[in-house]
């Protein structure tokens, strides 16, 4: 068993009866694949963004939620995931505000309420975040609606604009309009001998528990296809 680490998947593609992956660092044959490369966060992609990363800008409030105790935060989104995490801060934080670029929330609608019912939560809507400012942490946020801009004054950023699935390089396989690799119940894409699990593919519910469930499926169809091709004996 080889394990190569820090290197990133760059292509996929066919190598006689077996597949051919690309990387930075090297090429690597395989008689069969599971891509199991997950999501990462939607970045704002706004001035700030990066320098502030991990000092005061975060995009899980589960994780970091605590840091922020009696601080004033903003919360960038308007879907389910934003009103979760701004759900969860208002137990922590002195103020939580909602910077929804749409012109209403489009989270569900008990979550909604739930938000309308705290004090410490202010939603502004037809609002877009156009930089993140501070010198070694947050200290706001510059936020313009329309011709208007203004500036808010926040101790922590937490973007919560969706997910990306990690499947550019897997160019070979089917996607969904949201670029989430398509599989059958045996975890199988589009391409016999390339299997995919976890948050990259189209299966419904993103979570851990789910992902590992998979990844066992796929682990079991890869054996499966294996001795169906006689790649094993």
């Amino acid at each position: 068993i080889q394990l190569k680490e820090q290197e990133s998947a760059l292509d996929i593609r066919r190598q006689g009866r077996g597949f051919l992956v690309e990387t930075a660092k090297g090429e690597y044959a395989a008689r069969s694949l599971i891509i199991a490369s997950g999501k990462r966060s939607r970045e704002l992609g706004v001035p700030g963004e990066k320098e502030f990363k991990n000092k005061g800008l975060t995009y899980c409030a589960t994780c970091d939620g605590p840091l922020f105790q009696g601080k004033d935060v903003a919360v960038i989104g308007g879907g389910n995931s934003a009103l979760d995490a701004a759900i969860q801060l208002v137990r922590i934080a002195r103020r939580v505000t909602i910077i929804n670029l749409g012109s209403e929330l489009s989270a569900d609608q008990v979550m909604q309420e739930e938000i309308k019912a705290s004090p410490q939560a202010a939603v502004l809507n037809n609002t877009q975040v156009s930089a993140i400012i501070g010198d070694n942490f947050v200290k706001a946020v510059r936020l313009r609606q329309g011709e208007k801009e203004e500036t808010l004054a926040v101790q922590g950023v937490f973007v919560e604009i969706g997910l990306i699935p990690n499947s550019s390089f897997a160019g070979i396989a089917e996607k969904n309009a949201s670029g989430e690799i398509k599989v059958d119940r045996y975890n199988q894409t589009n391409i016999p001998g390339i299997f995919a699990a976890g948050d990259v593919t189209d299966v419904p519910e993103k979570q851990i528990i789910i992902a590992a469930g998979e990844g066992s499926k796929a682990a079991l169809s890869v054996f499966r296809y294996l001795i169906q091709n006689r790649f094993i004996g």
